[in-house]
């Protein structure tokens, strides 16, 4: 409601962060800092996507940006997130919106400092949305004409699954030969 909100200083950046973020802290996951990239950074990326707790995680000054863009990407644009920059000191800035928002907003920018992520829970998937509905729906759209992408923004929407998920069944079946 327009206040701005602080902690005490401590010796915890996590539960500073978890704290002003204003997400449910009564469960959530400390990922520290993810892996730079490769399959490492894909597997927790996605697992993170799919987490219904407060994710957590640490990330170095010149990779905000990037990891703001690869969460967004793998967990959706409208997901909720704090980025909390020098907690507990006297520069402190805490910002709150939207993934893709904030890797918006981190593109070009010149972030300095320990930088904090605070990723809100996401939604329960439902079990009923298998493999198999993802890759009949993403063959219909890419039968329509959409490209790989439009198709994977289109079935995300409709069947409520992360984008990198309709995405890469796009791009596996825009390879395949016709069935």
């Amino acid at each position: 409601a327009g206040l701005t909100v602080s902690t005490v200083p401590g010796p915890s950046a996590v539960l500073a962060a978890l704290a002003v973020s204003g997400f449910p802290a009564d469960r959530f996951v400390f990922e520290g800092f993810l892996a730079r990239k490769g399959r490492a950074r894909t597997a927790r990326l996605a697992e993170i996507a799919g987490e219904t707790r407060t994710v957590v995680c640490f990330e170095a000054p010149g990779r905000v940006a990037a990891t703001l863009a690869d969460l967004a990407d793998a967990c959706g644009d409208d997901r909720p997130v704090t980025v909390g920059r020098e907690l507990t000191k006297l520069h402190e800035d805490v910002w709150r919106g939207t993934l893709g928002d904030a890797a918006r907003r981190a593109k070009g920018h010149d972030a300095r400092g320990e930088h904090v992520i605070v990723v809100g829970p996401g939604a329960a998937t439902p079990a009923s949305v298998d493999d198999a509905a993802v890759d009949d729906a993403i063959r219909a759209a890419l039968e329509r004409g959409l490209s790989a992408r439009d198709a994977a923004a289109s079935v995300a929407a409709e069947l409520g699954v992360a984008k990198r998920r309709a995405y890469d069944a796009a791009v596996a079946h825009r390879g395949a030969p016709p069935a």
